[in-house]
């Protein structure tokens, strides 16, 4: 998945309050988690964990993985309003 230079600009200052915001939004829903481990599950079977320390961003490779395991677009990004 590659995104452009603006789309990486918008998107490294992102907070895991953020994310799981976006992630509820478009109807993932929270399961099992363990400390700061959440697992968020979507209808149609994708999985994806997150590594939940409020107000912190992620680095570019983490959150890089975190993108390709979510399956989000560029147009879904903008629809939920991550990036304009």
């Amino acid at each position: 998945m590659k995104f452009s230079k603006q789309t990486w600009d918008q998107l490294k200052n992102i907070t895991a309050d953020e994310l799981i915001k976006s992630l509820e939004k478009d109807n993932w829903k929270k399961g099992v988690s363990s400390g700061a481990e959440l697992i968020y599950r979507k209808s149609d079977g994708r999985r994806v964990s997150i590594h939940y320390h409020p107000q912190k961003t992620y680095g570019p490779k983490l959150l890089k993985s975190l993108l390709i395991d979510i399956g989000w677009s560029e147009k879904d990004m903008r629809k939920l309003k991550l990036i304009k």
